[in-house]
């Protein structure tokens, strides 16, 4: 059984946290991180959790250090509006592949 907030994702099959789940969490919590910075809102960090979220969907079964290159040349396409730079973006991107990657079954690179 899955656990609560995931679903089996439609072109994969594999699990993933809803996106609704997720979203929600990030909205509660992004002012909570380390990496917050005050001079930005929701509105920017969102881009990079659900990059974060959909890269892990994409890159299932790899760890994050061994894409993270690739993530950081997509973000200028995946940012939208966010005024977040990838030197800010990166550690919200880590956190919203990390989220999905701990609802996993077996965490890829075991952090």
């Amino acid at each position: 059984m899955a656990n609560p907030g995931t679903h089996t994702g439609s072109h994969t099959g594999s699990p993933s946290i809803d996106p609704g789940t997720h979203d929600a969490y990030w909205r509660e919590n992004f002012r909570n991180e380390s990496y917050y910075d005050r001079n930005y809102e929701w509105d920017d960090y969102e881009p990079a959790y659900r990059y974060g979220r959909e890269s892990y969907s994409m890159h299932t079964g790899r760890r994050y250090s061994d894409v993270e290159r690739v993530l950081e040349s997509g973000w200028e396409r995946a940012k939208g509006k966010s005024r977040l730079m990838w030197q800010n973006a990166k550690e919200a991107v880590r956190a919203g592949w990390h989220r999905i990657e701990r609802a996993m079954p077996g965490d890829a690179d075991r952090d």
